[in-house]
Parts: C-alpha cells; structure tokens; sequence
C-alpha cells in the first residue's frame, strides 16, 4: 500500500463514512479498513494522513481512534497461531513519528496517539524502544506546556499499570529504567511549574494550563512510588513534600468553579491527587514519611473543615478523610486521637457532615438509581464522602471503640428523636443516624458473606426491633423511600448475625417492597432475598428451605417478575439473580409455578435478543433458563422437547444475526438440552451440525470451550450419525486446529479423548497415526506445562480404553525408539504435575496397565524404565502435585487476545455432569497397583521384589508395602 494522495484520499473517504448514520454503509467502510490494514505502509498512512491539516478534523479524529484500535488488535504479537501481522518497518516508523505527531495534534488526537503510545510501550517499552523516554524528557525543557501535557498524559498512561502489576524481576529492571530516566527531570519539572505557578497567580488561562500539568505530575509521582519507595525520592522527599503542602493549603480564586458545577475543578483534583499520595506514603512509607505527617494531619484537617457539602468536591473530601482513616489506624499516631474532645470534633466536624444526604443524593437515587445502587451496595471504585466517613469511623474504633460508641451513642439518639418529633420532615436524621450505627457495629465484612465481625457495644437485634422493623413493615412501600432502602440495606447487612426468625419473619415484607416504585428500593428487596437465599445454617444446609417460604412462594415468583415490568427495571440484573436464586433455592418446589413464568423468561430473552445491552441481566436470565431446564428435566426428561420448542426459535434467531454475546450462551444451553435426551440425537440437532464446523465459529475465543463441550455432547450421542454423514473428518480439522493452539490446546485434548471413547476402534484406528504425529509435532515446536499435562492423560486414557501395546506400537511406528524417548524425557519426570483427581486416576489406571501388561515394559527393550516408571506411579498417588512452570514459559490469556471479542462466560447451571471415564469402577488404583504386582510377580516369580529393592527410592517402596498390605496380597 503505497503512501500516495491517492490512497490518504481514500482512507479518508472511508473513515468518514465509519461515523455514517447509515448502519450498511458504516460496516462497509469499517470492513474495507479491516481489509486493508494488513498491507505495508498502512499505519505509516494512517499518522501521515493525521498530520494533513488541510483535512477535516471530524475525519482525522475519526482516524486517530482507528489508529489506536488497530494498535489495540495487531501491535502485540501473537504467539498463537498467525505471528507478526505488522511489517517490522513499519514498527520501526510508527515509533520514529508518533511522538512528534502526538505532540503537535490538537487535543482529540493527542489523547489518541497517547493511548496508542502506551499500548505499543505495553510490548515495546524498554527492551524494543529504549530511546522513547529520552525523546518524552526532552521536551520538558521546550517550555511548551501543550507539550509538556502530552508528554505527561503519555507517560501517565505508560506507568499508571505500576500501581496493580504483581512484583517481578523484570517490573522492577523496567521500573528502574524509568526512574534512572524519568525521575529527575519530572523532580525539576514540578518544582519549575509550582514555581510558575506562583508567578503567573494572575493569569487564569496560564494557571489552567499549569495546574492541569501538576495534576498530572502528582500522578505520576503516584505510580513511580507505588510498589516500593525509590531511593531517588526518598532523597528528595523535601522538595516533593513541601511543594505538596504548599499546593494543598493554598486557594486560587479565579480556579474556583461554579458551586452548581458537578465536576470537580482542576483545584479539586490537584488537592484530591495529593491527599492521594501523602495517603500511600501514610500506609506504606510510614517510617520516612512521619517527619512530614504532623503538618499534613492539620491541613487537611483544615481542608475538610472548610470544604462545602458541593459535589465537586466529593473526590477531595473521600481521598482527605481517607488519609486520616489511614493515620488513624496506626498505632504510634494513637496520641493524636486520644482526647474524647478530638473524637466530638471528628465526629461533629467531619463525620456526621460527609454522612448526610444531601440534594445530590436524593436526586441521584430519583434520577439516577442504577449509580446510587452502584456506589452504596456493590462499593464502587468511585469512593463517596459516606464510605470514606464510614472507614475512618472503622480506623478510629481500632483503637477507642468503647469511647467512639459513648460518642457516636449521643448523636445516634438526639438525630432518632429529632426524626420522631417529625418524621415527614426530618427523616434524614434517621438516615444519617442507621448509617452512623451500621459503621460503628461493622468491624470487617466481605462482599459474598456480608458483615463478619461486628462491635460487641451495638446491639444490632434491639435496633433492627426498634428503628429498622417498622420501615421494612410499613404497608405503604412508596412512602419514605430513602427509609425503606436504609431498612434493606441494614437487614442484608447484619444478614449473619440476625437471628434466623428476624430473617424469616422479614421475606414477607420484601415480598411485598418487590411492589414499590422506587427503582433503588425493589432492587434492594430483591438483592436482600437473593443474598437471605444464601445463608447456611449451622450444620451446612440452607438456612431457609423450600418449606420456610410456602405460604409466600407464589407472591415471591410473582412479584419478581412483575418487578421487571417496573419502570427502568426491565432489564434489572438484581431481580433476575434474585429469580435465578429463588429457582436454586426451591429446586422440584418451583415447577408447579414454572409453565407461565417460563414463557415470561423466553419473552424477555427474545427482547434483549434485539439489543444485548446489560450483560449481568443477560448472564442471569441464561442460568435461569438453564437452572429451569435442569429441574424439570431431572424428573421429566421427556419435558426437554417443551424447552427445545420454546427456544430453538430463538437460537436460530441468535446464530442467523450473529449476536455475538449470545452465541456462547446458546452453545452450552443446547449442550446441555442434547445431553439429557437418552436416544438418537433428534433431527434438528443434525441440521445445524454442519454450522458448528464453520470456521469463523472457531475465530472467536469466546466461542470455543461451549463449541467443544456440543460437539463433545454429539460424539456421545450419536458419532455414528456423524460417520454416516461424512463430517467426521470435520471433527477432526477441529482438533487440528485447536491443538496447534497453546491458548486452547487442552480442549482439542477434551475432543479426541471423547472421540476415543465413543467411536468404533476400527474407525478411530484409520486416523490414529496421524493424530499422534500432530501431537508429537507440536510437542516438540511449542512444549508447555499445561500441553504435556492434557498430553499424558491423552496417552493413558488411550491405553485404558484400547491396550498398553496399542499405545507403544503407535508410538514406534512413527520412529524406532521413540516410546523409551517418550518414557524417559516426557511420562516418568513430568507425570507429577498432572492435577485433578479423575486425570490423576486414568494416568495411575493407565501406568499400572503399562507396568503390568506391556511385555516391552517387563522384560523387553524399556524393562529399564520399569522401575523409575513405577517410583513416579506412587509419588502421583503419594506427593503433592507438582505446579512448577519454568521461568522461559507463559501463556497467551485470552485479554490478550487482539481486537474484540465476546469473552466466554460460563453457566454454572448448565455445567457438564462430572464425567467417570471408568464406567462406574471405582477401583482404587492403589489396591489396582497392589493387585496387578501380585499377579505379576506370580507369573514371574522372584523377579520383582528384587527389582523393586533396588530399582525404587525406600520411601515409595514403604508406600508400596502399604498398598500390598492393605489389598491382603504379596510379591513371589
């Protein structure tokens, strides 16, 4: 693809129809540039055309984002299968002109070029592109702060993944690099822009530019010190400290924004980002920090005393309170809260304000519940003043719970009498004081078992009987919503330590709140249910059975499903996991209500069909369906054919328009429709067959596992059928093709084990060769940990299900000698790691056949590996597994993946049945062992116990005296 006028006019063209209204035309010009991407020059093309001011900006925006996508899907290279897809001149290029590029773009396309600079710096950077940091730094000596800023959110970008990488050596060489680079001048550039900051105080459009740097810089200074504290800014904490103090107690009047103004203002964010850092110093530096943390303690003690209840300021407040939760929770700064006067204050002054319920929440829980919802109950990353409250109330109570609890005791009961003197009016004084008791009673919590340990000072049930009851009973559910989400949330909170008639006696009451308007309340009953539904009880059962919820199962059902009718619930993921649940939770009692409640799940999957858009409701809506199934079916098999009626409509639907985040979905519920049919595999099944061998099915990652385990699902049904239709061969450029695959290897493994088990010997025989040939090829080109493990229980499943002889035979025709190889370099030293008790059983099952069966293992040409065969048997039945992976290997994850892909999840309900290889023999393989070495030391009398004397290590030859013991048996 040559770089001409004639080919930047045409990418032009079409990236401008990319942003068409016209849906035919969008997806003509984004599969034109899908087509043309793999030619040389293209992304040299793409940033040439992006320096053309001479053409419209709209079209370069457009062109930027491509640019970065294209990055996103072919920069890293794929170990997988196709290799390299870029021309390494043109990486070479892209790397010598998208900084300048970058640098001299108008804003949208810097933020773009950015991006697609960290992307590339992900894989690049240092090793391949060593010199790019040296090119970012010098430009911080230009002067030109939009440079500068581009330079900075690049590197932003770049080092911001310091803050979640686990620890490596190769992190720490990188991290190292940078900072050997990096560190000083971003030193000199931040202490030159405060300074600048200082002299342009009169100048608002040049503070705007400054600050939005140092906001920035304070970021960056975040994620270099993240993992660890570097030398270099432990020697120059001063100049960063003092600056930090300086920045976060001075105010700048013409950076002051609007109070109506929701988002915070680039003060805002500078000052949040510093309590930010002098937190991670607090909690992880705390030795080197402690000089400068008395002067910090009081300015943001300050700062928060005198920052307004506006909600641009909300990211400011929770980062400053946090940062006192943080040195409050220490033992050495103790002093500093001792004074029951400090606790009033805290209380009085920070506290109780940042836990009110102010207009902005109350506006957000009418107008936007769905982000109240996120933040209170599923804790967020976006930290609320009222969480951050609750944290310090945690912090503090470490160390003064009983005083806190006399303070905090004070507050709670004035705030609940001024609610009972009015409690239309005042209600948020009730809200203010459940929020107060429920940080105070919670000391630790986890999101699947709620609170786990609570302050033993509060007495939740006397509360719960007091002040919670009364909302959660009241017949009016519209009245006082805020009240009645409070009620829920405190029952589902202290969930584990109400006791189970409290419990019991509340289903009915969020039964009936499933009814009230309110979007946050509904959505709260029904998360209360489906979290009540997973209590157990003492002795490991379900706290509430089926039994418990007779008289208010049909409501339940009903009101559940009616709550999706409910304006803004139609596809509310809360109320269907909560359906999902109430189905697990009655399992045979739920089918006398199912016939009219399943076709209002089939209805709704055939809406979102339309516009898959709330991937949490859909997952639920699946397991409901598959859960549905399952019960009816474990005592109605022959019901299957109703749930095919109902839904093959709709799959056909899903695989005609490709709705790619149903596909996988569709896969397993049919797997799991197929494996209860007994007889035949039913027509309709075999018409779509053909389609399930499509190779654009098999592109998509998320496709694969639920592909493999249907067509697993056929060959156990009916493979014959398969034959006779001549698609066998099909099934087998499947396995070819996964096999090739380090990503997806083991599940061409889990396809031709199944083959072996289900089709005729003479038939699998014609291709076994072959099948042995890729497997070694692949061995020997790509050898990983997890290959050789599914690799070794391909070979012993197929000496369980044919012979011992068959499998060395096999293994010789393809090269004399090649099975000793085989025995002494892959089976005898790597066997350890195999994992998982039914693959440690056929691999054990399969080695004594081996030892006990096979005349080249007992006294022909590999007689010598018998021994040091048989010492690895007992140490896979013995040891612990092995889990070792050599420093050389990784593995390709599906994130890594290029471009979009619908990601594989996973229906627990419509999961495979644990399948038994065996047949029902349950023979264990020790007694196998002991039993199979008896008769064969009978047939060769006084050969083996020598042999294992001498051959075998003292602590397997113990193991093995107990396995002969315990089977009543002896060598001769």
């Amino acid at each position: 693809m040559e770089i001409t006028d004639g080919n930047l006019q045409t990418l032009a063209v079409y990236l401008e129809q990319t942003l068409s209204h016209d849906n035919s035309v969008r997806q003509n010009a984004e599969k034109f540039l899908e087509s043309v991407e793999i030619n040389k020059n293209y992304p040299v093309l793409m940033l040439e055309l992006l320096d053309k001011n001479e053409i419209a900006v709209h079209i370069r925006v457009a062109g930027a984002v491509a640019f970065k996508n294209y990055v996103k899907r072919n920069w890293k290279v794929d170990e997988d299968g196709s290799g390299d897809k870029i021309d390494q001149e043109d990486r070479t290029r892209v790397k010598q002109l998208i900084v300048g590029l970058m640098l001299k773009s108008p804003e949208k396309i810097q933020r773009q070029l950015s991006d697609a600079i960290s992307i590339i710096g992900r894989e690049d950077f240092p090793g391949k592109w060593s010199d790019l940091l040296g090119e970012m730094v010098d430009k911080f000596q230009a002067g030109n702060f939009h440079e500068i800023n581009g330079i900075l959110h690049t590197a932003h970008s770049l080092f911001k993944r310091y803050r979640y990488e686990f620890k490596s050596q190769e992190l720490w060489l990188e991290i190292k690099f940078v900072l050997e680079n990096f560190a000083l001048p971003l030193t000199n550039l931040f202490v030159a822009t405060v300074d600048l900051a200082g002299k342009h105080a009169d100048q608002p459009e040049a503070l705007k530019v400054i600050f939005s740097s140092l906001v920035i810089i304070c970021k960056l200074f975040y994620s270099l010190n993240f993992q660890d504290l570097p030398e270099f800014f432990e020697d120059n904490m001063e100049a960063w400290m003092k600056n930090f103090h300086k920045l976060l107690t001075t105010d700048i009047p013409v950076l002051r924004t609007d109070d109506d103004t929701e988002e915070p203002g680039l003060l805002e964010q500078l000052k949040s980002q510093i309590c930010n850092n002098i937190g991670l110093y607090a909690q992880k530096y705390d030795e080197e920090f402690q000089p400068y943390l008395p002067e910090f303690v009081t300015a943001v003690w300050t700062l928060l005393i005198s920052t307004g209840p506006q909600v641009k300021y909300d990211m400011l407040v929770s980062n400053a309170i946090q940062f006192l939760a943080l040195v409050a929770n220490r033992l050495h700064y103790k002093h500093l809260f001792e004074a029951e006067s400090v606790l009033s204050n805290i209380c009085e002054k920070v506290i109780l304000p940042n836990m009110q319920f102010r207009p902005a929440d109350e506006e957000l829980f009418q107008d936007n519940p769905d982000e109240y919802i996120r933040r209170d109950i599923e804790g967020s990353d976006v930290d609320t003043r009222r969480r951050s409250s609750c944290d310090l109330v945690k912090a503090l109570s470490r160390f003064f719970e009983e005083k806190m609890t006399q303070v905090f005791s004070q507050y709670v009961g004035a705030m609940l009498q001024i609610y009972a003197e009015n409690r239309t009016q005042m209600w948020k004084n009730k809200d203010v004081a459940i929020y107060l008791v429920t940080s105070l009673a919670a000391k630790a919590q986890t999101a699947k078992h709620g609170i786990t340990q609570t302050n033993e000072l509060v007495n939740l049930n006397d509360f719960f009987t007091e002040h919670i009851a009364t909302d959660l009973q009241d017949a009016n559910v519209n009245e006082l919503p805020i009240l009645k989400a409070d009620a829920i949330k405190y029952l589902m909170t202290f969930r584990n330590q109400l006791p189970p008639e409290i419990l019991l006696a509340s289903i009915p009451h969020l039964v009936n709140l499933l009814t009230a308007q309110s979007h946050v309340v509904h959505t709260y009953a029904a998360v209360a249910i489906e979290k009540i539904w997973l209590l157990k009880a003492a002795n490991g059962n379900r706290l509430i059975q089926p039994n418990d919820i007779v008289g208010v199962a049909q409501p339940l059902l009903n009101n559940l499903f009616n709550a999706l009718e409910l304006p803004g619930s139609s596809e509310n993921e809360y109320i269907m996991k909560a359906i999902m649940r109430t189905f697990s939770m009655m399992q045979e009692s739920v089918i006398v209500y199912l016939s009219p409640l399943l076709s209002k799940l089939t209805d709704k999957l055939v809406q979102v069909t339309k516009n898959p858009s709330k991937p949490h409701f859909n997952h639920f809506l699946f397991e409901s369906l598959s859960l549905s199934i399952r019960i009816v079916c474990r005592s109605q098999p022959i019901a299957v054919e109703r749930f095919e009626t109902a839904l093959f409509p709709i799959f056909q639907t899903i695989l005609q328009n490709d709705v790619l985040e149903f596909i996988p979905y569709a896969f397993q519920i049919l797997s799991l429709l197929l494996e209860i049919h007994t007889d035949a595999i039913p027509e309709p099944y075999m018409q779509l067959f053909p389609f399930l061998l499509a190779p654009s099915l098999w592109e998509r990652p998320g496709n694969i596992h639920p592909l493999v385990r249907l067509l697993q699902a056929y060959i156990e049904k009916g493979v014959e059928r398969i034959i006779q239709t001549g698609k066998f061969d099909g099934l087998l450029g499947v396995f070819r093709k996964l096999i090739a695959s380090k990503m997806n290897d083991h599940e061409g493994f889990y396809l031709i084990q199944r083959l072996i088990e289900h089709t005729r010997p003479e038939i699998m025989l014609k291709y076994m060769k072959q099948v042995f040939i890729l497997l070694f090829q692949r061995l020997q080109s790509s050898k990983t940990t997890k290959y050789v493990k599914s690799l070794l229980v391909f070979f012993f499943l197929y000496v369980v299900k044919t012979t011992p002889n068959n499998l060395v035979l096999m293994i010789e025709d393809i090269q004399n000698g090649l099975f000793g190889m085989v025995l002494e370099r892959v089976i005898i030293p790597e066997v350890q790691k195999v994992s998982g008790a039914t693959e440690k059983k056929i691999c054990s099952v399969g080695i004594i056949q081996l030892l006990c069966e096979c005349p080249d293992m007992i006294d022909g040409r590999y007689s010598q590996f018998w021994a040091p065969l048989l010492e690895a048997l007992v140490s896979l039945m013995e040891l612990p597994t092995d889990e070792s992976i050599p420093e050389d290997e990784h593995f390709v994850e599906i994130d890594d993946t290029p471009g979009y892909q619908a990601v594989y999840s996973q229906l627990m309900y419509a999961g495979e049945k644990e399948r038994d290889p065996f047949n029902g023999n349950n023979r264990d393989p020790r007694e196998l062992l002991a039993v199979s070495l008896h008769k064969l030391s009978v047939a060769n009398p006084g050969k083996f116990p020598a042999l294992i004397g001498s051959g075998i290590a003292p602590d397997a030859a113990n193991f093995l005296n107990q396995y002969l013991q315990l089977a009543n048996v002896q060598l001769v």
